[in-house]
Order: C-alpha cells, then structure tokens, then sequence
C-alpha cells in the first residue's frame, strides 16, 4: 500500500485501530504524553529507534491532526507535541472521549492496561506484585481537586529526570503508567414519564 494510501487498519486518524498496527506512534503518542514535547532525536534516546524512524512518524501524526509543532527558538530541533483542540460544542457525556487531548492518552492507557493483563502471567513476580490499581471516591471541592493533582504531579516529579537520563535509571526500572482522573461524579438523569 502507498504511504499516502490508509485504510482503517493503517490510518491514524482512526483512534485505537490505527494505533494498533503502529507500534512506533504508539510508543511516540505515549512519550509525548509523559514529556509534554520532544524532538526525533529525544524519542529516538528513549525508545531506541532510528531518529529518522521517529522523525518519519512524527511527521505521519502530524498530518493526520494528532501532534503539532511545539513553539520553539528555531534551530534545526523540531519539537513536537500533542495536539490540544478546543471542543467547538460543549461536551458531554457521550462524546468526550473524541475531543481534544484525552483521546491519545485514553486509548494508549486502555491498550497499554489490556497488553499488561494479557501478559501479567509472564511477567516476573516481583513485577507482577507490584502491579497496582485503586480508585476511590473522595468529596472534594474544584480547589481541592486542583490540589490533590498537583500534589500527584509532585510525587510523580521526583522521577522525571529519568526520563531523558537513562543513567538516572535503576537497572530493574520500566517505563509505568500512572493514572489519575479527578472529576465530578454527576447524578444520573432521571427518566420522564
């Protein structure tokens, strides 16, 4: 098939399907919403791939509306990040998984979450212990909202620096998924007679 040929299996358009079969823009659409922005190049350290590999599906992501160009200084370093749109409508309940930012990232956790279940047999035991899941459900006012993700965006901070520092890294450590989705839970709608 010619690169500018798609089909819902190849084209990145398409949300889950088309990430599937691209195990390269998967990985580059979950770095970038680790990172916030990097170049080929800082993909290329992180995930050991080519640069020109990670420059090529950059550009693909890019064309089919799902990362931008980060502001940048110029230079021959292209940043990239992820696209961040603006919902024209308010949205609700039943299209707010298809707006904006949420959608990469939602995708990536639900097939990330699948592939770990699928293979947690395999995986050492002290990964497998260490495997971790909880949800709570806790009153809170919007600043309290506010302040209890930033407060998990503190502790998560601490280990940053591995991200771009391999050296940072314990030899034992993976590349974790951290979760955490902090909104209001709204009453259900009644039915009218």
């Amino acid at each position: 098939m010619a690169d500018h040929e798609t089909s819902p299996e190849t084209d990145a358009r398409t949300p889950s399907v088309g990430l599937a079969k691209h195990e390269v823009r998967t990985a580059l659409l979950a770095l970038l919403a680790e990172t916030g922005t990097l170049t080929s190049t800082e993909a290329a350290a992180c995930l050991g791939y080519s640069s020109g590999l990670c420059s090529f599906h950059l550009r693909r992501l890019a064309r089919y509306g799902r990362i931008e160009e980060a502001p940048h200084s110029g230079g021959r370093a292209r940043p990239w990040q992820l696209r961040r749109q603006t919902p024209k409508a308010p949205v609700t309940a039943g299209d707010a998984a298809d707006t904006g930012f949420d959608t990469p990232a939602r995708g990536l956790e639900d097939e990330s979450y699948q592939r770990w279940l699928g293979r947690r047999d395999q995986a050492p035991n002290e990964w497998r212990e260490a495997d971790e899941a909880f949800s709570a459900i806790a009153y809170l006012t919007p600043q309290e909202i506010q302040e209890t993700a930033e407060a998990i965006r503190q502790l998560l901070s601490r280990y940053q620096d591995r991200d771009h520092n391999p050296a940072a890294r314990p030899a034992d450590a993976l590349p974790v998924a951290a979760v955490a989705r902090l909104f209001p839970l709204l009453p259900a709608e009644t039915e009218q007679p």
